[in-house]
């Protein structure tokens, strides 16, 4: 009899484990996550551009969220997408600027920089429960891309992968620096968004699993060189200052074709439960900072900065989601939310479990079903390259406070990486010079209200002094006895 029983309990324990499974797979959304690169605030007309108009992107916002308080993790593109992909600020990753290509040993190991074998992704994370996983477009977290020296796309968890290590080469038009799975693709006739967007359609159209996907488009654009296809620069031409310009405007016209046509797919052949992202890595970049900055004519809204800023034009993108086949919130909202918050958010529409790491993110559940969200955890950036001066900003949901940091004797220099050679100097560094706003009235940044408000300022500074040692303890040190 007792033998009998048991038997009936494990019979009745993996039916409802199988169909607990079942159910959860039944439920899990497919998730697509278009990540542009230096695509500015006020870059699109659901954004108030002026001229560039992106009727498939302000569709897309129509139907579903448009976020005015959405933040990358970093105001320049590797440590973005480092922070984007495992849910942890990049500094812990040890991801502190853009990621030269290694070209020998330098005194600083940039040489060494990638993003670290043990560093658990999203696409690795869904793999876990089910989810088939791909990868076009930019992937910029290699020092030495296509190499085994360092962890490729593949080994972080996607299936499929189809990428460059940092820009389209020459230019956005005809690029040849492409690797398809570790394959080098050669020249590739067309424009780098459509490109990376036929490979998805492709993938889409070819695979045979019927498992739930995720989709990671990393469009270089806006991102240069710039090059656009002619009719479109044509159209813009009698709107613009003159062709570098009109250039630019094409090219943002590009890449809202380029997303409309895969949205269109996606409604078609997969409209009942698609989870769809679109933001981009960071701020527009600033026209002639460097040499080949001649088109770099993006728009950071009503917002001060630029790409490489602390303040809001450097940190604050679009960001659009729309859940097709699932009702949500729809309109505008004010949450403040992250590239951060994709990894939480995520392994809770999926079932997946989150890794046992320190992360930076919270679930954006709540405002995707309601338009609010109370920030746990503020946000924190310290990125040691920045063109201003207050290089460490931290937003909580109403206020922004930015910081100098100092050593007994000077200010911090600009600083790429850090490692075994400027340890000590980085972290005797101390807070000052602090500058507090209001981010509820006044999102240019314009007037500093720390003498106005001194018991928020005392609070703001007790609490960024706490996050950024936390931050500063927990990251990565490279040095060549890691190598």
């Amino acid at each position: 009899m007792q033998q009998f029983k048991i038997i009936i309990f494990l019979f009745l324990f993996t039916s409802l484990f199988f169909s607990c499974k079942s159910e959860v797979k039944e439920t899990q959304p497919n998730i697509v996550v278009i990540l542009c690169g230096d695509l500015g605030y006020g870059d699109l007309s659901a954004y108030g551009h002026p001229i560039i108009q992106t009727p498939n992107l302000d569709k897309l916002a129509e139907d579903g969220i448009k976020f005015t308080s959405f933040y990358s993790a970093a105001p320049v593109c590797s440590p973005a997408r480092a922070g984007m992909l495992t849910g942890r600020s990049p500094n812990r990753a040890g991801i502190y600027d853009y990621i030269r290509p290694a070209n020998g040993k330098v005194e600083d190991c940039l040489d060494l920089v990638h993003l670290q074998a043990d560093e658990k992704t999203i696409p690795a994370m869904l793999k876990e429960v089910g989810y088939s996983t791909f990868l076009s477009g930019k992937w910029h977290l290699n020092s030495k891309f296509n190499s085994e020296a360092q962890p490729t796309p593949g080994y972080f968890g996607f299936d499929h992968w189809f990428a460059t290590q940092n820009v389209a080469r020459p230019s956005h038009e005809n690029p040849t620096n492409f690797v398809r799975n570790g394959e080098e693709v050669g020249e590739l006739k067309g424009f780098s968004c459509q490109i990376v967007v036929d490979e998805a359609l492709n993938w889409l159209q070819n695979r045979e699993s019927e498992n739930p996907f995720y989709l990671q488009i990393c469009i270089h654009e806006p991102h240069g060189p710039i090059e656009s296809p002619q009719f479109l620069v044509e159209d813009y031409l009698p709107k613009s200052i003159n062709e570098d310009q009109a250039q630019y405007f094409a090219n943002v016209a590009n890449i809202d074709d380029a997303v409309g046509r895969l949205v269109e797919y996606l409604k078609e052949h997969y409209g009942e439960n698609t989870l769809v992202v679109f933001t981009s890595d960071n701020g527009q970049e600033t026209l002639h900072r460097f040499k080949a900055a001649i088109r770099a004519y993006g728009s950071p809204g009503p917002l001060k900065g630029m790409k490489l800023w602390t303040t809001e034009g450097g940190i604050r993108v679009p960001g659009i989601i729309s859940w097709l086949g699932k009702e949500t919130y729809n309109g505008t909202s004010d949450a403040v939310v992250s590239l951060l918050d994709f990894m939480p958010t995520l392994a809770e529409v999926s079932g997946a479990k989150l890794p046992e790491k320190a992360l930076d993110g919270q679930s954006m559940i709540p405002v995707i079903e309601t338009g609010k969200m109370e920030r746990h955890k503020p946000l924190i950036w310290a990125f040691y390259d920045a063109i201003n001066q207050h290089i460490v900003s931290m937003r909580t949901d109403e206020w922004k406070i930015l910081a100098r940091l100092k050593t007994d004797s000077t200010y911090l220099p600009l600083t790429h990486n850090l490692y075994e050679g400027n340890e000590a100097l980085v972290k005797q560094a101390h807070l000052v010079d602090f500058e507090l706003y209001n981010m509820n009235e006044d999102i240019k940044e314009a007037e500093d209200v720390a003498e106005k408000y001194p018991e928020e300022l005392e609070e703001m500074k007790y609490l960024l002094k706490v996050e950024y040692n936390n931050l500063l303890e927990g990251s990565h040190i490279w040095s060549r006895g890691g190598e």
